[in-house]
């Protein structure tokens, strides 16, 4: 039997959003389904840097953003990741897929295209006539044809939503990945957790209804996200060291004393310092610097001295922290026939890829390889 898997990634879905949706009151009764019906992971660990489109591609090679290529964001075309994809699995496997808003898909071998690109954004929402031009040619029209309300101007996740549907019930595709977005910026606005924030997620869950109620009954779903979201109030420049927003390191003897007198006062908001083996899992090839430090809680660092000796945020809600830091996962959930009911332990999301491709083609594919 041909395989029809749905991977739907929630941008910014933090882990806690799951584990603590009792805590948090959360209305979600199809996410509160899946968690019941599925197999989801204790939290996801993600690579640096924990940011949407190196993640994204991450989840779908199996390869971290250095290896991959994919270091930074709106790196549109296809043609840059290194390694091997999905896509490509897909295509050598003569199985037919489908892409929603997912990272890094412009000219990508997609049966049916509507890649993340845009000119204009607002908010979570990017401009569709900038999608046209590298979407599928006709895709949209067809779409908007069953579906009067969709050529708007701004495509968001109700959109994207209703061209999921078309594409499950007029497309099948053996795989359809689904980018929804405005979770995330709801969170760099308000910070996560927030009423704002819960009340975008509790509208994600009633357009997750939609899709499961569209599915195909041997449909697998597969629920994940990109990266957790923490809440910054203050910027602060450590007085020593190599500065990054989310971490500061130092080989130096002398800097690495000073920042371990600086942490002492916890207004100088130097948080956990990073294990030496945290430091070669996720940057594989540097030198191991005598010391690093992340931020602490509702702390980013500023790379640059500041005038004052707190300065604000850009936006009070971010992600790209290190991604050994406690409690900053993602989300891996796997829903379907079959699947039996069971709490997964936390994992890389450099396994989520291999674990796609042996749900698409029975075997676990070698990821990454070089296209």
């Amino acid at each position: 039997m041909r395989p029809h898997l749905v991977l739907l990634s929630v941008d910014g879905l933090d882990h806690r959003y799951l584990r603590d949706c009792d805590k948090l009151g959360l209305k979600i009764p199809n996410l509160r389904r899946l968690m019941h019906e599925g197999a989801w992971a204790d939290g996801v660990v993600g690579e640096v840097p924990t940011i949407t489109w190196p993640s994204h591609t991450t989840m779908l090679t199996g390869a971290t953003p250095a290896v991959h290529g994919i270091q930074q964001n709106q790196r549109w075309s296809y043609d840059l990741i290194k390694v091997k994809t999905l896509w490509d699995v897909l295509g050598a496997n003569g199985l037919t897929s489908a892409a929603i808003t997912w990272p890094v898909t412009v000219d990508a071998p997609i049966t049916w295209n509507l890649p993340e690109y845009f000119e204009k954004r607002q908010g979570g929402a990017m401009d569709l006539a900038a999608i046209r031009k590298k979407a599928t040619p006709g895709l949209l029209d067809e779409i908007a044809a069953q579906w009067a309300s969709f050529p708007q101007q701004w495509m968001d996740d109700r959109t994207r939503t209703l061209a999921a549907l078309f594409l499950i019930q007029r497309k099948r595709p053996n795989f359809l990945a689904i980018h929804l977005v405005d979770l995330d910026a709801e969170e760099h606005e308000t910070e996560p957790f927030s009423k704002a924030s819960n009340a975008i997620l509790e509208y994600t869950d009633e357009l997750i209804g939609q899709i499961l109620a569209s599915l195909p009954k041997d449909s697998v779903l597969v629920l994940a996200s990109d990266h957790g979201f923490v809440t910054v109030e203050k910027i602060v420049h450590p007085a020593a060291g190599n500065v990054t927003p989310f971490w500061v390191s130092t080989s130096d003897p002398a800097e690495a004393a000073q920042l371990g007198d600086l942490r002492k006062d916890p207004a100088n908001g130097i948080g956990r310092r990073i294990p030496s083996e945290e430091w070669t899992r996720f940057l594989p090839g540097t030198p191991v610097p005598l010391a690093a430090y992340e931020p602490a809680d509702r702390f980013a660092f500023a790379p640059q001295p500041l005038k004052e000796r707190y300065g604000k945020p850009y936006e009070i809600g971010t992600h790209g922290l290190w991604p050994g830091r406690p409690g900053y996962r993602a989300v891996f959930l796997l829903w379907g026939p079959g699947v039996r009911a069971a709490k997964l332990p936390e994992m890389p999301m450099t396994d989520i890829a291999p674990r796609l491709a042996e749900l698409l083609t029975g075997m676990r594919e070698v990821l990454p390889a070089q296209k």
